[in-house]
C-alpha cells in the first residue's frame, strides 16, 4: 500500500509541475512593442495660415477741397489723375417720377423741357471750349439723363445702372452708392475725365451736396477708394 501511495503521489506531482503549460507565446512570436505616444513633432501645434486682412466695412472718408470753379477746370484740363464729374440731368419739370413710370418708355417719364435741352447743349460746349477731353460719358437709364448725356456730345453714351435714381426706393441708396464707389476705385489708375449724368439723390448721397439741374459735383479719385471732393460746377449761363 505504501508503495502504491508513493507511485500515485509521484504521478500527480509530475502532472502538476513538470507538465504545466505556459499560456504565453514564445518571446520570438510576440508582436513588437510600440510606443503609444506619437513623436514630438506630431504633438506640436500647427500654426494656422495667416488671416487675410479684413476689408473695411466703411470706405475712407472723403477729403473736401472746395476749389473754385476756375481751379476745378484747370484740374480737368490737366487730367493728370482720375476725375469724375457727377452731373445732375438738365431741367425736366416736375418732381420724382409719374405713377405709371416704366424704364425704357420715355412717354411714362419726366423728360427734358426745351429749356433743359438748351442747357445740356451749353454744358457740353463749356467742356469743349476749355479743351476738356472726356474719356467716357455714363448715364442713368432714365430718359431725362440719357437725353442730357446725348446732348452733351462729349463721348458715346453708356447706360450705367448704379447711377439710376432711387428717389422712389431709398432702400437702394446704400447699395448703389457702394457700387458707384467700387466703380470709381476700379478706375483710379486711369487718368482722365469721366462724366456721369445722374440724379440729385445720387449726387447728394455721395457728396452731401444738393445740386440744381445742370450742376455738377467733381471728384478726384485716388487709390484705396479715396475720393477728393474738389467742388461744384454751376450750370453755364445762357
Amino acid at each position: 500500500m505504501a508503495a502504491l501511495a508513493w507511485a500515485l503521489g509521484s504521478l500527480l506531482l509530475g502532472a502538476g509541475c513538470g507538465e504545466a503549460v505556459d499560456p504565453s507565446p514564445p518571446a520570438a512570436e510576440l508582436p513588437p512593442v510600440t510606443d503609444p505616444t506619437p513623436p514630438q513633432s506630431a504633438l506640436s501645434p500647427v500654426a494656422p495660415p495667416p488671416l487675410a486682412e479684413p476689408e473695411s466695412a466703411e470706405p475712407p472718408p472723403i477729403q473736401v477741397s472746395n476749389l473754385s470753379e476756375a481751379g476745378i477746370w484747370v484740374r480737368l484740363q490737366q487730367a493728370e489723375a482720375s476725375y469724375v464729374v457727377l452731373l445732375r440731368h438738365a431741367i425736366a419739370p416736375g418732381t420724382g417720377d409719374p405713377a405709371n413710370f416704366r424704364l425704357g418708355d420715355c412717354t411714362t417719364q419726366r423728360n427734358l423741357s426745351e429749356t433743359g435741352r438748351q442747357q445740356a447743349i451749353r454744358i457740353g460746349a463749356a467742356f469743349r471750349s476749355r479743351d476738356i477731353v472726356v474719356s467716357r460719358v455714363l448715364s442713368s437709364q432714365w430718359c431725362r439723363c440719357l437725353e442730357t448725356a446725348d446732348l452733351l456730345d462729349l463721348a458715346p453714351v453708356e447706360p450705367f445702372a448704379p447711377i439710376n435714381s432711387f428717389f422712389q426706393d431709398r432702400a437702394m441708396e446704400a447699395a448703389q452708392t457702394s457700387r458707384l464707389r467700387q466703380f470709381l476705385a476700379e478706375n483710379a489708375d486711369d487718368p482722365g475725365v469721366i462724366v456721369m449724368v445722374t440724379h440729385q439723390v445720387n449726387i447728394t448721397a455721395i457728396s452731401d451736396i444738393v445740386p440744381r439741374s445742370g450742376e455738377s459735383v467733381v471728384f478726384q479719385v485716388g487709390p484705396g477708394n479715396q475720393l477728393e471732393l474738389l467742388g461744384r460746377l454751376s450750370e453755364p449761363s445762357g
